[in-house]
């Protein structure tokens, strides 16, 4: 009788605590509650934490963040307005605003991730196609402040953007929470990422940085020879003219030698009978020295200057 009746307590303790826990939810800080029945939501959304009471059985707690959630899209090739086709990585952030809205329109978080796709995805694609490259990359207008590298150009400037990068996110983000606003949902902020050519542009791309430095290196190699042929031209110029002014220095002393000389011969020649015959002398000596050698073969008249040393040198 007592094992019967212990048995019927615990089954009616185990039928006591699924009911209780069938009646009772608890909505944390980070939760919201959508009460539904037999699969439609009843009343409002609960969003104040706490103990709630429900029908057990036949109703169910649905529960959905209260805090900020990560929306993170898939890279997609876009073209730009001139042309250029890239691949656009962005991220947004969005909030449930109205859980009740938001079980009926999109049932659960992956439902929202899947219309976010097609939203976010969407005006991405049509903002970006409708803006030049510039556009989507810088967000404002600036003077470029030089930075040293070899081959810039000091009168590089930037071409003046309208919309800029942040404009864009601005408008992607108003415009696609203007599609969301019937989804229980707001989207709180919106980044592109990353912006990057697709790879046959990017080939094309690096080809036109290469030849762009090649054409500066050669700039520089044609400037650095005409620097070199200007250098050798002045070297070679004031070498001539080294040479020039110190021939002419040399020349200028030999004429002073040879003035000199003359006037010492002058001199000795206008002295002493003996003294001009000892200059005569000494001349014809010179004479017979620049002129002949040992295979010279010469004929005299008995009536020449020279003719009259030789006689005496015999």
């Amino acid at each position: 009788m007592k094992s019967k009746k212990l048995i019927i307590g615990t089954v009616l303790a185990v039928i006591a605590l699924i009911f209780i826990i069938e009646c009772a939810y608890i909505i944390k800080e980070t939760e919201q509650v959508v009460i539904t029945q037999f699969g439609k939501p009843v009343g409002k959304a609960k969003i104040t934490p706490g103990l709630r009471i429900k029908a057990p059985f036949i109703q169910k707690a649905n529960y959905f963040e209260k805090r900020f959630l990560e929306w993170d899209g898939d890279p997609n090739q876009v073209p730009t307005k001139d042309k250029k086709f890239i691949f656009v990585d962005a991220y947004a952030r969005w909030q449930i605003t109205d859980p009740l809205q938001f079980f009926k329109r999109l049932t659960n978080e992956r439902g929202a991730q899947s219309r976010l796709d097609d939203i976010l995805d969407g005006e991405t694609r049509d903002y970006i196609a409708n803006n030049d490259l510039e556009e989507a990359v810088r967000s404002t207008n600036r003077i470029p402040i030089p930075s040293g590298m070899v081959g810039e150009e000091v009168g590089d400037t930037l071409s003046d953007i309208v919309t800029g990068r942040q404009k864009i996110q601005r408008m992607i983000l108003e415009s696609a929470n203007e599609k969301a606003s019937d989804l229980g949902i707001v989207i709180l902020d919106f980044r592109l990422k990353r912006l990057n050519y697709v790879e046959e542009v990017r080939v094309q791309v690096y080809e036109r940085m290469k030849s762009e430095r090649f054409r500066i290196a050669e700039k520089f190699r044609s400037e650095g020879q005409g620097e070199a042929s200007k250098i050798n031209g002045e070297k070679e110029r004031d070498l001539k003219t080294i040479q020039s002014e110190a021939f002419r220095r040399a020349e200028e002393i030999r004429g002073k030698a040879d003035a000199r000389a003359t006037a010492i011969y002058a001199g000795a020649y206008n002295q002493t009978p003996s003294a001009k015959n000892l200059y005569s002398f000494v001349k014809s000596m010179e004479t017979f020295e620049r002129t002949f050698d040992t295979t010279t073969t010469i004929i005299l008249s008995t009536k020449s200057e020279l003719y009259k040393y030789l006689i005496r040198l015999e």
